[in-house]
């Protein structure tokens, strides 16, 4: 029997009247993550606590259309798609197992407000932008700036969730966020006094 971590009450809470949608989607990566090499073993003790809630507590900052950069399992694009069906959602994704995967969660969850797009996002081209483009587990904030700030609107946002460490990965990135003419770089931290593990974001403004 494998060891999956129980429903956090907070969840119900966080996810209002979307829950069931968020418990089908958490119980196929139970079911299906590690064996389709979505996730790790490690992972499903803590898959509520470290991937569900931790992507779900930045969703009220999103608005308009998003592109998740990097969607892989689904983490965070699924999750925020499915706590805000209000915002129009774009998956990009470059591996084709994943994109299945994705293509496959959009069409049972019954997910209107998503488009998956199998591509690099340095490949993307989208003349109007984004509102806002995020991205989570994906690479250091001095890569991930210039596959991101490019598809972002004249005066969108880049809202990335990052670890413990996005402070200095802040200080190491100066030379592509002037190159990217990014604007109020922050770090904010969701889910104090919510969470038993708070989400790091860097938010910044694209001019």
């Amino acid at each position: 029997m494998r060891d999956v971590e129980v429903e956090p009450a907070i969840a119900a809470e966080l996810f209002g009247d979307r829950i069931d949608v968020a418990r089908s989607f958490t119980d196929a990566l139970v079911r299906e993550g590690e064996e389709r090499g979505l996730i790790g073993p490690l992972e499903l003790p803590r898959l509520w606590t470290r991937h569900i809630l931790n992507s779900v507590i930045a969703a009220p900052l999103f608005h308009g259309s998003v592109a998740d950069i990097g969607s892989g399992a689904g983490l965070p694009g699924v999750v925020l798609a499915i706590a805000r069906p209000d915002v129009q959602w774009t998956l990009i994704e470059p591996m084709e197992r994943r994109v299945t995967w994705l293509n496959e969660q959009v069409s049972s969850l019954g997910l209107s407000n998503v488009e998956v797009l199998r591509a690099r996002a340095e490949d993307v081209r989208r003349p109007e932008g984004f509102d806002v483009v995020t991205a989570r587990a994906v690479s250091a904030l001095r890569t991930l700036i210039p596959l991101t700030a490019p598809l972002v609107r004249d005066g969108g946002e880049l809202t990335l969730l990052k670890g413990l460490n996005a402070a200095n990965e802040i200080d190491a990135a100066q030379k592509q966020i002037k190159k990217f003419r990014l604007a109020d770089v922050r770090v904010e931290v969701l889910g104090e006094g919510v969470l038993t593990e708070t989400t790091r974001v860097v938010r910044a403004r694209v001019r």
